[in-house]
């Protein structure tokens, strides 16, 4: 029997909105290996992180967002800019939580007044992700979302997962500790996990402390975290998992 062809994730970016560490913010890479890639998360600095690792912004199906803060949302008008300029023509798909066509609406404006209305090659459509609705399938991947604890104010914060036609992702975004976890990352084939601090208690994100706590009721076959502060970077050879980098690829 031939072994299945593998997703690949790429951690174009794993940093904090601050940029500890020198890392780019929020923007994982997933290619599957049939259909186009897409991203988990377009913070600010994506598309430099994205050219930085050889990856075509132009071959991004979707985009994946888990909140509307600016390091997980606040690359897409680089993003879809970059793929006018391009002369891009395939269609892009930005999945996200409620609220998330009027922000991108807003944040196309703020970044370059105007450019909500231009007349593009390619479409963008958003589609907006119910917490705890039956999976969606966007760019042939079946999303599920779940709400989480990251004292949003304007749209939800979502956890995500993600079913390539049997290779699943699940990840946390930004979030404090929520039983909701356990449901992400039951028996997927990788947990992305923030991983914000070591033991310090921060509103809203999780701790390296937190998932250790619940290490045994993580069923995931693999968990990698992200989204370090300075904090937990101090820590990182002390830490129970597997810490990404800016640039680390996974088959899986």
């Amino acid at each position: 029997m031939s072994t299945p062809e593998p997703t690949t994730v790429t951690f174009a970016g794993s940093g904090d909105a601050f940029g500890s560490g020198g890392r780019f913010q929020a923007c994982i890479h997933l290619r599957p290996p049939a259909g186009d890639p897409v991203l988990l998360d377009c913070g600010a600095t994506s598309l430099v992180a994205l050219k930085r690792q050889n990856l075509d912004p132009g071959e991004i199906a979707a985009v994946f967002v888990s909140h509307l803060h600016v390091d997980h949302f606040g690359g897409l008008p680089p993003l879809i800019l970059d793929g006018q300029f391009s002369r891009r023509t395939a269609p892009l798909t930005v999945a996200g939580p409620p609220g998330t066509a009027r922000r991108l609406t807003e944040a196309l404006e703020l970044a370059f007044p105007g450019s909500s209305e231009v007349r593009r090659r390619f479409p963008v459509e958003v589609v907006e992700l119910t917490p705890g609705a039956a999976p969606v399938t966007v760019a042939g991947v079946a999303a599920r979302a779940w709400a989480v604890e990251h004292g949003a104010r304007i749209a939800p914060a979502l956890g995500l997962r993600l079913d390539f036609g049997g290779t699943v992702v699940g990840y946390t975004g930004d979030t404090a500790w929520t039983d909701a976890l356990l449901e992400i990352a039951d028996r997927a084939d990788l947990f992305i996990a923030e991983s914000y601090s070591w033991d310090k208690e921060i509103p809203y994100h999780l701790r390296h402390a937190d998932l250790l706590a619940h290490r045994d009721r993580l069923t995931s076959e693999r968990v990698v975290l992200t989204h370090p502060s300075a904090d937990m970077l101090a820590h990182r050879d002390e830490a129970a998992f597997e810490l990404a980098d800016d640039g680390l690829v996974l088959r899986i």
